[in-house]
C-alpha cells in the first residue's frame, strides 16, 4: 500500500460518491413515480451490488487507507443498502422503523461533519429517509414522493462531488473579500 496518498482524495473516495449518487438517484426516481412503470422495488438491484456491495467495499478500502470519515460513511451505508436490498420487508411499519433507523445513521453522518458536499449528500438524505419513513407508517404517497425527490437530489449532489473530485472542479462557492460588495451611493 502507498502511504504517501493522503486520504479522502483518491480513487476511492470518487468510487464511492459515485456508487452513492447512482444509488440515490435510482431509489429517488423510484419513489417519485415520475418514470412510468418504475418504483422504488425497481431500484433493489442497484441498491444490493451498487448501493450495498460497492460501497461496502469503498468504505473497508477507505478506511484502509486512513480515510476514517469516508470509510466510515461507505461502510455504513453500504451495510444499510444491502440490508434493505435483500429484507423482505412487508409491512409499512417495518419499511418505517428500518427508514427512520436509516435516517438516523444518516443524520450522524450529516453531524459527523466533512466537506461541504459531503455534508449536503447525507444532510438531504437524512430528509428524504425522514420523509420516507413518515409516509410508510401513513401509507402518505405525496410524502414518498417528496422523500424520492430529496432523494435524487442527493443523488445529484454526490454524483457531483463525485465529478469535481475526479475533475478537479471547484467544489465551493467563491467568497467576497470582507467589506467589499455593494456600496449605496448618495
Amino acid at each position: 500500500m502507498d502511504k504517501d496518498v493522503p486520504a479522502g482524495s483518491g480513487i476511492t473516495t470518487v468510487a464511492g460518491r459515485l456508487a452513492l449518487g447512482i444509488t440515490l438517484l435510482a431509489f429517488g426516481l423510484g419513489n417519485t413515480a415520475v418514470l412510468d412503470g418504475v418504483s422504488a422495488a425497481d431500484a433493489s438491484s442497484i441498491a444490493q451490488y451498487v448501493g450495498g456491495a460497492a460501497l461496502f467495499v469503498a468504505g473497508v478500502v477507505a478506511l484502509r487507507e486512513g480515510d476514517a470519515a469516508d470509510g466510515t460513511a461507505f461502510s455504513v451505508l453500504g451495510a444499510l443498502w444491502f440490508t434493505w436490498a435483500v429484507t423482505d420487508v412487508a409491512a409499512a411499519e417495518e419499511a418505517g422503523l428500518f427508514l427512520l433507523l436509516f435516517a438516523l445513521a444518516a443524520l450522524s453522518l450529516t453531524l459527523a461533519g466533512g466537506d461541504r458536499l459531503n455534508r449536503g449528500v447525507h444532510g438531504l438524505f437524512f430528509v428524504a429517509l425522514m420523509l420516507l419513513a413518515v409516509a410508510a407508517f401513513a401509507q402518505n404517497d405525496g410524502l414518498a414522493k417528496a422523500g424520492g425527490w430529496f432523494a435524487v437530489a442527493a443523488g445529484a449532489v454526490a454524483w457531483y462531488a463525485a465529478t469535481a473530485a475526479w475533475a478537479h472542479w471547484p467544489t465551493a462557492l467563491p467568497r467576497r473579500a470582507a467589506g467589499r460588495g455593494v456600496t449605496a451611493t448618495g
